[in-house]
């Protein structure tokens, strides 16, 4: 059972998985940053939103943490990095608010030019001012999407519905892509001089933060109204707000600030501005999808499994066709290490066949998992393996080698002066061995094994086998394969239970017995 600390409201939903799944749910909101540095203690994972800070001296002071879940989007509000560094996994809900998120910017850029939130205040202070909020109409206007991503996408299929015309700014999509979706690629000069509206869909970074700014505000046509929908400080407000106020630019809406929560700002007092209290999310639906998704990778997470919406883990998620061989990467990364006996200079990982038409990183990632998980005593996960083979100094490789005729698809581990390979057989996708050291062999991975290499003679496999019946040391599988090298052979036993040292030792003493090798996990 894990401590899963809940610093903010999450759906009901999301915490009911993970009661049922046995954890226990510590609910603990509104923490002061000093209280957030106790209560982290002892927590295995901590689900938060946009208002918890988690920063380096939070994680220095998490004992126990393995993941922290944002339910949302935005993760300006985690050291994702600092996180890294401590073998933290970083998971977000990236998909549970687009929908409610491109529908909150529709919601705003009709707001804005309408002027629909000052003609209802206006009538509700008792004020008929029909004349005075006079709107326009967004067919045949130019809307700037800033940012293609699925939010910003989604916003541009919206968009054109109204008739408008659509252009946009996005580094990362190609022409044709965007062609493909009716929009219009250009530079963010040119695509602030030509909008009639703009509308914000960028992840707030470095690059990003301030990128609206008086500079190119002062490129507008004096129609142009922004939309942020995004994350507070993309856009400049103290700009925005001069630029509204000198008619420079028509207007704005906002539903994201550069520190929330705020209830003053330059903007505030523009009529010309509408401002929502970062709504873009605020969706029951989006609630319900954020806080389910967000428990289920939390859980993944703290089972030390595969997360598909990992930030800070350098792999894709893998497929049906992947998925399978996860396992079998752990597990083959584990017992290469226990033959390696020490950290390699070089690691190599070669994939043949179907999966080698896939990204390679996840299955990398597995067997190194598997690897420093063997040898190492702190919690090896996807986020810190990497690191550990850098701590080291493995140069970890992924190559290309010829196809095997043998088999559909096959993993092999090479470094050391030793080598191993494996593949999935059968209908139910049994795991098997097939090459150790250049022998051929068959045989499931246990986590008891011995690697024996013998001449091949005739009476070697007796001796063995004597041998270890003598000491009451059952079988539970064995393999035997041959070397192109004249001479060689090889045995590959999987024992019932552990074989105690001096056994060992005295099958390294016999007859024919070239050495033997423990495989353990």
């Amino acid at each position: 059972m894990a401590r899963i600390l809940i610093s903010e409201e999450i759906a009901d939903g999301g915490l009911d998985r993970l009661r049922d799944a046995g954890h226990d749910v510590d609910i603990q909101l509104g923490l002061s940053p000093s209280e957030l540095l106790t209560a982290i203690r002892g927590a295995h994972a901590l689900i938060i939103r946009s208002a918890t800070n988690v920063t380096s001296e939070v994680l220095d002071a998490a004992d126990e943490l393995l993941v922290v879940g944002r339910a949302g989007i935005g993760l300006d509000n985690v050291d994702v990095d600092a996180a890294t560094r401590k073998g933290v996994m970083v998971v977000n809900a990236p998909q549970s608010n687009i929908i409610s998120a491109a529908e909150h910017t529709m919601a705003l850029l009709l707001a804005q030019a309408r002027n629909v939130p000052q003609a209802h205040a206006a009538l509700k202070a008792g004020r008929w001012e029909r004349s005075k909020w006079e709107g326009v109409e967004l067919s045949d206007k130019t809307l700037g999407v800033v940012g293609l991503g699925q939010i910003g996408k989604l916003v541009a299929i919206r968009a054109a519905a109204f008739g408008m015309r659509l252009v946009a700014y996005d580094p990362f999509v190609s022409a044709e892509r965007a062609r493909q979706m009716g929009v219009e690629l250009m530079t963010l000069d040119q695509l602030v001089a030509e909008a009639d509206f703009l509308t914000v869909h960028l992840p707030k970074n470095k690059e990003t933060v301030g990128i609206i700014g008086r500079d190119l505000l002062l490129k507008a046509k004096p129609n142009l109204r922004i939309i942020n929908v995004a994350r507070g400080g993309i856009v400049d407000e103290a700009a925005l707000a001069d630029a509204v106020r000198d008619g420079i630019i028509a207007g704005a809406a906002l539903d994201v600030f550069e520190k929330e929560p705020t209830t003053s700002s330059p903007l505030f007092e523009l009529d010309s501005i509408v401002i929502t209290p970062h709504l873009g999310a605020s969706t029951r639906e989006a609630q319900d999808k954020a806080g389910d998704v967000i428990a289920d990778m939390v859980q993944l997470a703290l089972a030390n499994e595969f997360v598909p919406f990992a930030v800070n883990v350098s792999a894709v998620a893998a497929n049906e066709t992947m998925r399978p061989f996860l396992p079998l990467a752990e597990r083959l990364g584990g017992l290469f290490a226990a033959l390696v006996e020490q950290a390699p200079a070089v690691l190599e990982i070669c994939v043949e066949g179907e999966i080698a038409q896939y990204d390679q990183r996840i299955l990398t990632l597995s067997v190194l998992k598997g690897f420093f998980g063997a040898v190492s005593e702190d919690v090896v996960t996807y986020v810190n393996a990497p690191q550990l083979a850098k701590e080291h100094g493995v140069d970890v490789r992924e190559v290309n080698c010829s196809s095997s005729p043998d088999y559909v698809n096959l993993i092999t581990l090479r470094g050391g002066d030793h080598e191993i390979a494996a593949t999935l057989t059968g209908r139910r996708s049994e795991p098997r061995i097939v090459r150790v050291d250049g022998h051929t062999a068959d045989i499931p991975p246990a986590d008891n094994m011995l690697v024996v290499r013998n001449d091949d003679r005739p009476g070697v496999i007796g001796i063995v086998g004597t041998l270890l019946g003598e000491e009451g040391i059952n079988i539970a599988d064995m393999g035997v394969g041959r070397s192109e090298q004249p001479g060689s052979a090889l045995m590959l036993i999987a024992p019932t239970g552990p074989v105690p040292a001096e056994v060992i030792e005295r099958l390294r003493n016999a007859p024919g017995i070239v050495n033997v090798h423990v495989l353990a996990v």
